[in-house]
């Protein structure tokens, strides 16, 4: 795994780290990393950021009683696409770690994996900070809303 912030971080190396430095417990969601988005598109938005897209694949095993995917699962997924985007704006791997996250649980999910667009609203040197939208892939239609804010070690 790359150490340098500098270095070329592309959806390889993110594929990478989501293999080598989450928990294992992180792991068996089983999450992808669909895209990452750290270029600016010509002409960009104003309010463009750069990001990340990840996939948590429905499991029975995340699912609470009625068969709705819990929040618990929904809200690790959430914090690890965050870590993705946020190494995604810094091009490279580097320490961090959660310091808040607040989310809204806009609706139920049920037998239908989830996206997590992830944007990096400001990375700074100590303090970070981001937010997800969660989707249901199935309807695209919003699941949460999730902001975060990370302390860059």
């Amino acid at each position: 795994m790359q150490s340098e912030a500098s270095a070329v971080f592309d959806v390889n190396e993110a594929r990478r780290t989501l293999e080598e430095v989450f928990a294992p417990w992180v792991k068996d969601l089983n999450l992808s990393v669909e895209s990452i988005d750290y270029d600016p598109p010509q002409p960009a938005a104003s309010d463009w950021q750069p990001g990340a897209i990840l996939r948590m694949p429905f499991s029975e095993r995340l699912c609470r009683h009625g068969g709705i995917i819990c929040g618990q699962a929904l809200m690790a997924f959430a914090d690890t696409a965050m870590v993705i985007a946020l190494l995604t704006a810094s091009r490279g791997f580097r320490p961090m770690t959660t310091v808040d996250q607040t989310t809204h649980f806009m609706r139920a999910v049920s037998s239908s994996d989830v996206l997590a667009d992830a944007r990096v609203v400001r990375l700074g040197r100590t303090m970070s900070f981001g937010r997800v939208t969660l989707v249901s892939a199935a309807d695209s239609k919003p699941v949460g809303m999730v902001s975060s804010a990370f302390a860059m070690l």
